[in-house]
């Protein structure tokens, strides 16, 4: 192995691309999830466009072994951010193999033990974030052919992009073999490791459908990938190219940083969407799937060339996920959540000075705006046209990186409408165009009766209760009711009953979770009507209902804590964790106290996801339930890789610090944890 030091070359690695062009790359690795490393042996082959004396690929805090050029030994620098080769390069094709090591910080992530059974590993590489388990680009304009063999204990799934050739064994391991056929940004590069299952359906167009779950999940799997193929298959006819991989998955992990992630042709999507027949009502997993499907195509099969160019990606797959969702759900739906998101933008335009067309926009504005700038455009250009223009921007691009012209370009083939002029109002500034979504937003009936509801506002409710009794009792989208509840927040209680009564015997889930939400003061008079909240289909009414109802009437505790007991809610424990506070915070209600406690603090644990650690943490502290192995897993919360979780522990420990008692015990805990809790608790005791 030989060490260079680095030189200055005349080449700017930014312009990487420009000369040379990595074409595709055999990554045989394998992970080490005791030690949480990566290693491996890697072969690139590229073309050399114009002669050059270094090239690079993206790596952080690597090592690096027998690396051959053309299948010789070659010089190198090892930057821990970069591998650099230095050489005479001169057009042609070459190869380069290396072996590796990597313990990536970030990115690829170990979830459980061994020990108890239930590792998960995952990767998340979205933006440029691949290089720090896989030597690869951090330029998403480097695209590349991406094979992987990864090698693991045969016990568990793997599942990375691409199609699987074939799986070996060989003394407990197993070696799979995932091949691609077509290039993609580094980014988009995944492996998840964990014991799953998996059903497989096939869409229309002969595309495999895996969708995987872990082994305890399977009775939610209906559930949680309800629609997925009707999406599929509307989503390849709606945009009007083939999807353009061989095969699709997608996976639950565990403490996932998002909702989901578009990896190519395989999607990772967090846990809280898997769901059961009373939680899809709540957390379907229906507009993240169809969102991440979308990216496909927009995003996978196109990239944009930069951050500027960003809603190229997120526009699309946000406006194209609302279509499969109007598909599914109806166009009242569609124009609610139109209506919706105008009414988010209309408000952050006040504060929000940074448009569409700028690497520095805001999610809302590069999803939402990005999406009603492509409605917008949809509308007024006609449906023929825009379809048209997609599928030649979509073809014409495949495989590439590209602009907003890029799309306009198309977009002037079929029409000509002022592209200039939508750049302006809809790209380049930060007002929200309300006029112009107005009369788009009106040509929905529901909108139109939502209108007048809201021309009522400064109206007393004796002047406009006759026309809200008779939307109530009408078929009308249940957002148009939402808004008349908006409206009765502050009128009298005798004025407002009726309606209420009314919104609850529509039994439409979400209008009655808006009733279980907004009334904290439960009248005595209305109570049996509230309790029927107790019977909903939905985890989120329930612990809305549950809590209200154990608050506004302290005789009837006993009552509710029976009805709940066995309650356990979405796979954050929601329910469990609320009656267990609600328990221990009844007087003689349980004799059981201390088992209940224990349980309380055995989901703060380690064993559990963040949610459900945090859910617990939350009521164990509110309630001053703390002993030291509260701290612990307090502590403990501040190593972990979600950023809001690790954010929770440190600010609760500042604030149980200012206890003296508590700084004591802290302190006394010290001998007993690992290096990196102690690094962040004797931080935090110094500050």
């Amino acid at each position: 192995m030989k060490y260079l030091f680095l030189f200055i070359s005349t080449f700017t690695f930014a312009q990487q691309t420009q000369f040379v062009d990595f074409k595709s790359v055999l990554g045989r690795i394998a992970i080490n999830p005791i030690e949480k490393t990566v290693s491996g042996v890697v072969d690139y082959d590229f073309n050399i466009l114009k002669p050059i004396d270094t090239i690079k690929i993206d790596a952080q805090n690597m090592e690096f072994f027998a690396v051959q050029l053309n299948g010789k030994p070659i010089d190198f620098c090892n930057t821990q951010k970069e591998l650099q080769i230095i050489y005479r390069f001169k057009k042609g094709k070459n190869s380069l193999t290396f072996q590796y090591l990597a313990k990536p910080k970030q990115t690829m992530y170990f979830i459980g033990s061994e020990a108890n059974d239930n590792v998960q590993i995952w990767s998340q590489g979205q933006g440029k974030y691949t290089s720090h388990w896989f030597p690869s680009f951090d330029d998403v304009n480097e695209k590349v052919v991406f094979n992987m063999n990864i090698t693991f204990n045969k016990d568990y799934q793997v599942i990375s992009n691409g199609r699987l050739q074939f799986k070996s064994e060989l003394n407990g391991l197993s070696v799979w073999n995932f091949r691609m056929q077509k290039p993609m940004s580094s980014y988009l590069l995944m492996v998840a490791i964990g014991k799953f299952d998996k059903q497989t359906q096939v869409s229309n167009s002969g595309i495999p459908l895996e969708m995987y779950y872990e082994y305890k999940d399977k009775a939610n799997f209906e559930p949680t990938y309800r629609d997925s193929k009707r999406m599929f298959d509307f989503l390849e006819e709606e945009i009007g190219v083939k999807y353009p991989w061989e095969i699709y998955k997608q996976a639950p992990v565990r403490d996932f940083l998002y909702a989901g992630m578009e990896n190519t042709s395989a999607t990772l999507f967090n846990t809280r969407f898997v769901v059961d027949s009373i939680g899809v009502e709540d957390r379907g997993y229906t507009n993240v799937n169809a969102h991440e499907l979308a990216h496909q195509w927009f995003g996978n099969l196109v990239t944009a060339e930069s951050g500027k160019h960003h809603w190229l990606q997120e526009g699309f797959a946000t406006y194209y996920a609302l279509l499969a969702e109007k598909e599914i759900y109806g166009e009242d739906y569609f124009y609610s959540k139109l209506y919706e998101s105008a009414q988010q933008l209309k408000f952050a335009s006040r504060t929000d000075t940074i448009p569409v067309l700028n690497a520095k926009a805001s999610s809302l504005t590069f999803y939402q705006k990005g999406a009603w700038a492509l409605f917008i455009l949809h509308e007024e250009i006609g449906d023929k046209a825009f379809k048209k223009a997609v599928k030649n921007y979509l073809k014409k691009q495949a495989f590439q990186s590209v602009n907003t012209n890029d799309f306009f370009t198309e977009i002037k083939k079929v029409s000509n409408y002022d592209l200039d002029n939508f750049s302006k109002v809809w790209l380049e500034t930060t007002t929200f165009n309300t006029q112009q979504a107005n009369v788009l937003l009106l040509r929905n009936k529901s909108i139109q009766v939502l209108f007048e509801v809201e021309k009522l506002k400064n109206k007393s409710l004796l002047d406009k209760i006759g026309f809200f009794q008779k939307i109530m009792e009408s078929d009308v989208h249940f957002s148009v009711k939402e808004a008349i509840l908006n409206q009765l927040i502050n009128e009298k209680w005798e004025d407002k009953e009726s309606l209420f009564i009314l919104a609850l015997e529509t039994k439409n889930v979400q209008l009655r979770q808006i009733i279980a939400g907004t009334l904290n003061e439960i009248p005595e008079s209305f109570r049996v009507h509230y309790e029927t909240l107790l019977e909903d289909k939905s985890y989120q009414t329930k612990e809305l209902a549950l809590y209200n109802l154990w608050n506004n009437f302290p005789e009837k505790r006993f009552k509710y804590l029976d009805q709940s007991k066995t309650w356990m809610g979405f796979n954050d424990y929601n329910l469990r964790t609320l009656w267990l506070t609600l328990a221990l915070s009844t007087p003689n209600y349980t004799r059981e106290r201390e088992t209940l406690i224990n349980e309380l603090i055995q989901y703060s644990s380690i064993n559990y996801e963040a949610n459900i650690r945090q859910n617990a943490l939350e009521k164990l502290l509110a309630f001053k339930i703390i002993n030291d192995e509260v701290l612990v897993n307090l502590v403990n919360a501040t190593t972990h890789h979600m950023w809001q979780f690790s954010k929770f522990g440190r600010d609760n420990i500042r604030k149980l610090l200012k206890n003296s008692a508590i700084r004591v015990s802290l302190e006394k805990i010290i001998p007993d944890l690992n290096e990196a809790e102690q690094f962040q608790l004797q931080r935090l005791l110094k500050e």
